[in-house]
């Protein structure tokens, strides 16, 4: 409720009339606890285990955290009352382990299980068997799950419920010639999908008829993975459409209503991104149909607890069309949460006790604008590809009244292979959509991390590119607008931005000294000043596999030096170092422009943070140091593109391949990497690896016999 209040406050009016009940915690806290829910297990990890956590706290319920052998000190651990061991680091293994998480809910006397997302949280198995264990399942009956998670049956529900459906093939009969038939009837492009699919896994897009059996068959492995099932469901493809989905939310009393609906649109890797509520630039008309539409298909299922009822609407016409039903809390929800003034997660512990929802439909009002961005460890430049590692720098925004860092992971601690890579999940809110834009942009730019690449840049300029902050959004965003979110000016290093790395690793350097240093023979103590001596030093740099030298000039006047670039002119530059709250900073004044800016040395690199986000400047890693392997004749082996599990291995030493011929498989993050040959030639040796081992970043796994 202080979310409320602080709005109240400022002059925000709400007029809502809430039961008394909903106004007292000490009241809640009883009712919960009188309704047998004391103790809640969450079979989750990271940042969705902590969120839930914080709101059992809060209604006095005690909580128990599981984790596996890579999550042992892990922040969802560290915040539970109880925590229990349950496996290896794979998911299939641990988090998966349906088996085991029940033995610990048993164990611990857990009344209930909140499953979060992903993982068992649509397993219609396991709620069927906490309900035969009697242990609450927080979330929507078995029948809801598997209706909804059945794409084929949910399509034939929706459809009888009057709830729009897009063309396709939702049938039974799955073999590789009827599936190609029903592709012809629909046209392309086409969408294939798992019929038990989600978060992007198992989806693939054919363009054309040559490109269909491949995908299928791309898209099967990757659901047989992720889901035990590999059948798909096809259907037609609309170019560019807008991905709209509404909040649903039902109880046990037959009452169901929706909290507005979330724009999801812009993505990468068929999964999102950034997401606002409301969506922009729709109708109240379009919006009260969303509405209605999603709680129809909420009845017509007979659900329960909180979902997500997704669409598909056309740009222009802004017709839409049910795409599927998430019977879970999804990742997005908080941005549903700001706009309402809600906690849906309190909520889903009210409804899993047996209450009534705690609002009706009239009594939800939508205020402001709230926008989620993921914060992933990725490399967008490379597609996107999913980093792991150790998060050896880690600052994130201050949370406040309108800003939420939802987060699982603290600097120190590791981004496994095997899960996830997100980091956290910032949440802004503002009045309208350009306050709440503003408030993203600012609060992006307060991100510091190094040990791995991350997408804050990226999202920096994405949530203030032309077209995104004029509302004109889609699902092909991202590669319609890639001149303007990976500009070519990202490959050059600024001349400003060399100096101040140049000095800022130098500043840091001569801070941490103990001892006196010997430049050019002449010992310098550190902090120290000879008025008749010109000291100079050079600081070889490297941005985008350019070299660059910086030569630098220590004045007589302190804190002030003479700075060249390459071959270009001398500049005096003023620079100073400054501890802040959040670190380091680096004060400059190069020209008549004054700079202060965030800066940290990690390993061979220079980071450096202000409003555009973070700029990473390597310096020459020493020979000892240099990795076995970086040498080589290019196009001579084939290499992981990033840390992950070895899945399989397509070829045999001796054999001749093609370029562009899969080659090997990398599992990472749970998503499916096909590396392929990058040019004609002949297998000249395969690296020692087996099946199921780890692989790190640049692994040659296969090598090719050297060119002619």
């Amino acid at each position: 409720m202080s979310y409320l209040r602080h709005l109240y406050k400022n002059g925000v009016s709400f007029n809502l009339q809430y039961p008394a009940r909903f106004n007292h915690a000490q009241q809640l806290r009883e009712e919960v606890q009188r309704r047998q829910i004391s103790k809640v297990l969450i079979a989750n990890r990271g940042e969705i285990a902590c969120r839930v956590m914080r709101t059992a706290k809060k209604l006095g319920v005690r909580t128990v955290a599981v984790y596996s052998d890579a999550d042992k000190h892990a922040m969802h651990v560290e915040m539970a009352d109880e925590a229990y061991h349950i496996g290896p680091a794979p998911s299939t293994q641990s988090y998966l382990n349906a088996a085991k998480i029940l033995e610990v809910a048993k164990k611990s006397n857990s009344q209930a299980i909140h499953p979060g997302y992903g993982f068992l949280s649509e397993n219609v198995e396991f709620c069927e068997k906490c309900a035969s264990e009697d242990v609450i399942f927080i979330g929507p009956p078995p029948k809801a799950i598997r209706d909804m998670g059945i794409k084929s049956t949910s399509k034939k529900i929706m459809s009888e419920a009057g709830v729009p459906i897009v063309k396709g093939y939702h049938g039974e009969e799955q073999s590789i010639e009827k599936l190609q038939a029903e592709a012809q009837r629909i046209g392309f492009p086409l969408m294939i999908k798992a019929v038990r699919g989600g978060g992007g896994k198992g989806m693939r897009i054919a363009m054309t008829e040559a490109d269909f059996l491949p995908q299928l068959e791309s898209a099967k492995r990757e659901s047989l993975k992720s889901f035990g099932d590999d059948n798909m469901l096809l259907e037609q493809y609309i170019t560019d459409p807008r991905h709209v989905e509404v909040q649903v939310f039902a109880d046990m009393h037959g009452n169901a209503v929706h909290l507005f609906e979330r724009d999801c649109s812009v993505q990468r890797r068929h999964q999102k991104i950034i997401e606002e509520a409301p969506a922009p630039g729709i109708s109240e008309e379009t919006r009260r149909s969303l509405g209605e539409a999603a709680v129809r298909a909420a009845k017509a299922v007979g659900y329960v607890g909180a979902g997500t009822v997704e669409f598909i609407l056309h740009r222009q016409t802004h017709e839409f069309h049910f795409m599927e039903m998430n019977t879970r809390l999804q990742v997005e929800h908080p941005i549903s949460e700001m706009i309402t003034g809600t906690d849906l997660v309190e909520w889903q512990l009210r409804v899993a006790a047996g209450e009534q929802l705690p609002l009706s439909q009239d009594e939800i009002i939508r205020r402001g604008h709230a926008v989620e961005c993921r914060i992933y460890a990725e490399e967008p430049r490379a597609g996107f590809l999913p980093r792991a590692g150790t998060l050896h720098r880690l600052t994130q925004p201050t949370p406040e009244e309108f800003v939420r860092v939802e987060t699982g992971v603290r600097e120190g601690q590791e981004v496994s292979v095997h899960y996830d890579p997100m980091i956290a999940k910032l949440v802004v809110w503002g009045r309208d959509r350009s306050e709440a834009l503003a408030k993203t942009r600012a609060k992006l730019s307060e991100y510091q991390v190094a040990g791995l690449e991350t997408n804050v840049n990226f999202l920096l300029r994405l949530s203030g590119a032309s077209a995104f902050v004029s509302g004109d959004v889609h699902t092909a965003f991202i590669p319609q607008h890639e001149a303007e979110l990976f500009p070519a000016s990202d490959s050059t290093l600024s001349e400003p931005r060399a100096v101040q790395a140049a000095l800022g690793h130098l500043l840091i350097n001569q801070r941490s000294s103990t001892v006196t240093e010997n430049w050019k023979g002449i010992a310098v103590a550190p902090q120290a000043w000879r008025p008749n001596f010109q000291v100079q030093k050079t600081v070889p740099l490297r941005f985008d596999e350019k070299d660059i030298t910086v030569t630098v000039k220590y004045e007589q006047t302190p804190n002030t030096y003479q700075v060249k670039v390459n071959d270009g002119e001398w500049l005096q530059v003023e620079a100073s170092l400054q501890d802040s709250d959040t670190g380091l900073r680096l004060n400059t004044l190069i020209g008549d422009k004054r700079s202060n800016v965030g800066l940290l040395t990690h390993e061979e690199q220079v980071h450096i943070y202000d409003e555009n986000g973070q700029t990473i400047v390597e310096l020459p890693r020493p020979k000892y140091r240099a990795v076995a392997g970086d040498a080589g004749a290019a196009g001579n082996s084939a290499s992981s593109p990033t840390p992950g599990v070895l899945e399989r291995i397509l070829v045999s030493k001796g054999d001749k391949v093609v370029k562009g011929q899969p080659l090997f498989v990398v599992i990472a993050m749970k998503m499916e990497y096909v590396v392929r040959s990058p040019r004609d030639g002949v297998v000249a040796s395969l690296a020692p690896f087996n099946i199921g081992d780890s692989v790190g970043k640049g692994a040659q796994v296969v090598m090719l016999e050297g060119e002619s």
